[in-house]
């Protein structure tokens, strides 16, 4: 029986590594060991969204064009390029309280933002920069029409338009800040953007005016994009990984890693049905890193179509189409977006749109993750403190297991008092293992000790300790909140690596207080095991070592209570 209950923590162990490793994976995109993905199968000729992209634009062609429309955007480009070549590109720089915006009139796209409240954590003394047009960086919000006839072009996100003079910088008193752009008239269509930033929004209001200009009815098609390139993010942890890439929401949350997409690009299979819904009336796109997220919005009820892919070498797509409908003559019509940059603020993102704070992913335990966040933040407002209240939620937590791990404690405790017996046994029996076995049966059921007793409490509490886990690995209150002294941010590692140091001391501190293994192997893998383990947290956020430290220290000290009480110490 002690071989089995020593065989059962074993497999306990193992198992909480391969849910972490399973909840890495579905962080990252991959797809969860317990729930693979249904096999994809080819979408028929003219699926909605099937359509092929330029490598050279990345406009989506849509499927539901009429018969009269180009089969790619190659066809509009050199029209659009001529009647555009007069015009010169400029940049514009945007400043509010919370983004400095660089817009560029070519294509009336937003190609650089910086987040002004959020510092970079590679230097103190810059932003991060979210959507940036640089030599080492791509990531673009685009928007523009399609659908034109064939041998004619509408604005796209390649036309250079033309920059409406105005209001630059967001000046005290002032709520609201418009930057205007206008096209002209390609095809008989003229498109007009006008971005809205406001005081304290990470959203900017995109409206896209739709001018018919011809003396024809035409069906243009609004898409909106974010592209960006597949490097990963500077600084990023080798121990520990999150997911970039892009999303879509419909009925359900989707991630699409850069990986899937480059396997249907090599494949040469553009029309592969994806995992999520292709046209929808709600939802969104976006495109998700570590902490952050951009997305474009759109009301409710407006029809929509969803793609996700490579558009050129290290270069994705993720957007949707609009089908506006026929505009008359001399009519025009107007659709109202909205563009978020920011961080995943749970809060803040749910009431911005249904299903947003998805962004934000804690995981398989997603069930016990956001009510563990609900009582932190609460903790937080009480405290005013992130690194107490991390503590102060370990404290609850061991709280509500007390019974549960007090029933574990004393039953480690009781088989270490039983051990000096048990090993004893198994020396002089050791040719007998039939009559080694019935004499620890008679000693267990003598001294009422369950052998399985300490486990069933550790597994019952391992999927709140897991939830708890990428709670504090997700959230990005933690950016540069500081605990004290030496942690001022629970988001990078222990610059001196005391944290560390103390997790791995608290660790084989426990293993001492625990039964030592009959076997001389297992007794030796049970001190080795800490330390191998420990390791990783030299390099985790501080927030997440303080949390196994704090939840290390407080089983310490039940448990010593118990072997105390039941005179087993240092036995």
């Amino acid at each position: 029986m002690t071989d089995m209950r020593r065989t059962l923590l074993w497999v306990v162990f193992t198992m909480s590594l391969f849910l972490i490793w399973d909840a890495w994976q579905r962080y990252n995109g991959h797809p969860s060991f317990f729930s693979p993905p249904a096999a994809t199968k080819p979408a028929p000729a003219g699926t909605p969204g099937s359509g092929a992209a330029t490598a050279s634009s990345g406009i989506p062609s849509p499927s539901s064009a009429p018969a009269t429309t180009a089969t790619g955007p190659a066809a509009a480009v050199p029209a659009g390029t001529a009647a555009s070549a007069a015009l010169a590109a400029e940049r514009v720089t945007v400043t509010t309280d919370l983004i400095r915006a660089t817009l560029d009139s070519k294509g009336g796209d937003l190609i650089r933002a910086e987040l002004l409240q959020q510092a970079d954590p590679a230097n103190d003394t810059q932003h991060i920069v979210l959507f940036d047009n640089s030599a080492h960086r791509l990531y673009l919000a685009q928007s523009g029409l399609i659908g034109a006839p064939a041998g004619s072009a509408w604005p796209t996100h390649e036309t250079v338009m033309t920059l409406v003079p105005g209001e630059r910088t967001l000046k005290p008193g002032v709520d609201a800040l418009d930057v205007k752009f206008e096209s002209a008239d390609l095809g008989g269509v003229k498109l007009s953007k006008t971005y809205t930033f406001k005081r304290g929004a990470y959203t900017v209001s995109v409206k896209n005016e739709i001018a018919n200009v011809s003396g024809a009815p035409l069906s243009p098609q609004l898409y909106l994009q974010l592209v960006r390139d597949g490097n990963p993010l500077p600084g990023e942890s080798s121990f520990y990984s999150t997911f970039t890439g892009p999303a879509v929401y419909t009925s359900k949350y989707e991630k699409v890693d850069f990986k899937s997409l480059d396997k249907r690009a090599e494949a040469n299979r553009p029309n592969d049905k994806p995992d999520y819904e292709i046209t929808s009336d709600s939802g969104w796109v976006a495109m998700v890193q570590h902490y952050f997220a951009s997305a474009w919005l759109l009301p409710e009820k407006t029809s929509r179509e969803f793609f996700a892919r490579k558009t050129d070498a290290n270069k994705y797509a993720v957007g949707m189409i609009v089908p506006l409908g026929a505009i008359a003559p001399g009519a025009s019509k107007t659709i109202d977006a909205t563009l978020f940059m920011g961080p995943q603020e749970e809060n803040k993102l749910s009431a911005l749109a249904p299903g947003l704070e998805l962004v934000k992913d804690y995981g398989v335990f997603k069930i016990l993750a956001e009510p563990l966040f609900w009582v932190l933040t609460q903790l937080h407002k009480l405290i005013g403190n992130w690194g107490w209240a991390i503590v102060g939620l370990v404290v609850l937590l061991k709280i509500a297991f007390y019974w549960l791990n007090a029933k574990a404690y004393a039953s480690m405790a009781k088989m270490k008092a039983i051990n000096p017996r048990v090993m004893e046994l198994r020396e002089r029996l050791k040719d007998k293992p039939q009559q080694m076995q019935q004499e620890m049966m008679r000693i267990y059921r003598e001294e009422k000790v369950n052998p399985l007793g300490g486990c069933l409490p550790i597994l019952v509490q391992m999927p709140f300790f897991i939830s708890l886990y990428w709670v504090l690995l997700s959230s990005v209150e933690m950016r540069h909140a500081p605990w004290l002294g030496w942690i001022t941010d629970l988001s990078a590692k222990d610059p001196f690596f005391i944290l560390p140091l103390l997790m791995t001391l608290t660790s084989l501190l426990q293993t001492w207080l625990n039964p030592t293994p009959p076997d001389p192997v297992q007794a030796r893998m049970m001190w080795i095991m800490p330390l191998v383990f420990s390791v990783m947290f030299f390099f985790f956020p501080a927030g997440l070592v303080l949390y196994w430290l704090t939840n290390n220290i407080l089983s310490i000290a039940q448990q010593y209570v118990i072997n105390k009480r039941l005179g087993v110490i240092g036995k």
